[in-house]
């Protein structure tokens, strides 16, 4: 597995073409297809990633043998510089079941003991069983609904789900 950061044009373009590609396979028995359409074009276009990098955000294609196998994306907390937000993470359904959301996770867990981050956390949807499953495995634990209306008289029903990093991850803090 290869980790790339998103920084290019051509990078941005196969995060989108990933997200129509997952975002198709995996939400549209959830959500439906309307609301699949809605947020690919409102949070997963090319415009729309592009946006949220220049805004802070970081995307990461994750490629097997050169394949690009799915990304994930961090969005710092400004108002809490001791939290990250794991806003996505998504592997094709081709490459589900190898360990990429596994070792993205691990990824994201180092990183996190770099920054100085306590808290990494995420949102789920709250009828997507199998993946509330797999952040349970890896430590992450209910800590409460949200519901959020996002548009288009769509809302978002989700899971707001958390995990301290370890300590052992943690950097030390230096007082000044």
């Amino acid at each position: 597995m290869k980790l790339t950061r998103v920084t290019s044009s051509e990078q941005i373009e196969a995060v989108a073409a990933l997200a129509q590609e997952i975002w198709n396979q995996h939400f549209v028995p959830i959500i439906g297809q309307e609301q699949v359409d809605y947020m690919l074009e409102k949070f997963q276009s090319a415009p729309a990633i592009a946006g949220q990098i220049s805004g802070g955000n970081m995307y990461y294609l994750i490629e097997v043998e050169g394949q690009a196998a799915g990304y994930f994306a961090l969005a710092p907390v400004p108002e809490q510089k001791d939290e990250l937000q794991l806003s996505k993470i998504y592997v094709r359904d081709d490459y589900r079941g190898c360990g990429l959301g596994s070792d993205s996770l691990e990824f994201v867990e180092a990183l996190c003991g770099q920054m100085g981050i306590r808290e990494l956390w995420l949102t789920v949807n709250r009828n997507n069983s199998a993946t509330i499953e797999f952040y349970r495995r890896r430590g992450f634990t209910i800590e409460s609904e949200v519901v959020q209306e996002i548009g288009g008289g769509f809302v978002m029903d989700d899971f707001r789900m958390t995990r301290t990093i370890p300590k052992s991850r943690q950097r030390p803090r230096c007082e000044s």
